[in-house]
Order: C-alpha cells, then structure tokens, then sequence
C-alpha cells in the first residue's frame, strides 16, 4: 500500500505554465506537421490552433490550454530559420538519412526544438527533455525518443556549446 504523502512527494507538481509550455511545443509539432502536407500558410494554422485546438473538447475530452506567445514564437521561427535548422538537422544525422528522407512528424518536431534553440532563451536540457517527451508521446515503446535524444543533444551542443561546458 502506498503512503500518500510519499507518493505526493516522489511525483513533482507540475505548474499550470509548464504544462501550457509543454502543450505548445507539441501543438508546435502538429502545426508544423500540418503546414508541411496542407501548405498553409503560417497565419491560418496559427488562428486555426487558436481557435479550435488550444482548449477545445473533442469527443468529450478537453484539449491542453497552451501558451500562445511560445507556440507562436515557434512555429514562426521554424519557419524563418528552417534551412539553418534542417542544416544542423542533417549534420546531426547519419550522411545516408538527410532530413528530407525522416519522417514528417520527425521533421516538423526537429524544426520546432531548431526554432526553440535557434531564437529563444530557453535552456537547451529543457529543449530535448520537452521534444523528448514528445517524441515518447508519437512512440512509447520504440527507439525514436532516444534518436530524437541524440539529434537534438548534437544540434545544441552546436548552438550553445557553452551551456555544456
């Protein structure tokens, strides 16, 4: 039987800006994901998550409300950075498997941890622990969390060889 105040005390509280933060980096993936197969345009799929993905219920479950200010920032600086991002990408990977021949979702979630490396402040441990977690997310029990752990730790120590140091 487990003591409750134990267990309070091995499982950290997340706190509601961590959890709106974690939900825009994925939505991030998504929008990513989605401007790549449908073309549109980096406004519609921003006023599109906006408006029917931040919060929204579907089939009774209630979607993540997320930080609108990151999600933004992301996926507008994926896009404004993406050669330099898919640059770094394709130096991280393995000369037979360029970026163009990953995965989409792979793509698009490499671009947004890029975008987050590349033009915010945010520490780069805490990029690949959030993408990380969102790779377990699409693949629970296969490699990719752990080949997504190793490309983005390659891109940041290009970044910001300094916070490794």
């Amino acid at each position: 039987m487990t003591n409750p105040e134990t267990s309070a005390k091995a499982a950290p509280k997340i706190s509601k800006g961590r959890q709106k933060k974690s939900a825009s980096r994925l939505y991030a993936v998504q929008a990513l994901f989605q401007m790549e197969n449908s073309g549109q345009t980096i406004e519609a799929i921003v006023q599109e998550f906006q408006e029917f993905r931040f919060g929204a219920i579907y089939e009774g479950i209630e979607m993540m409300e997320g930080n609108m200010e990151l999600f933004q920032a992301l996926v507008e600086n994926a896009v404004d950075h993406q050669a330099k991002i898919d640059q770094m990408t394709d130096r991280a990977l393995v000369a037979k498997w360029p970026i163009a021949r990953i995965d989409p979702t792979l793509r698009a979630l490499f671009r947004a941890a890029g975008a987050e490396m590349v033009a915010l402040e945010t520490p780069p441990r805490v990029i690949i622990s959030e993408f990380v977690d969102i790779a377990r997310a699409f693949d629970p029990s296969g490699k990719e969390p752990q080949f997504v752990n190793a490309v983005l730790d390659f891109m940041a120590r290009e970044i910001k060889p300094e916070a490794f140091a």
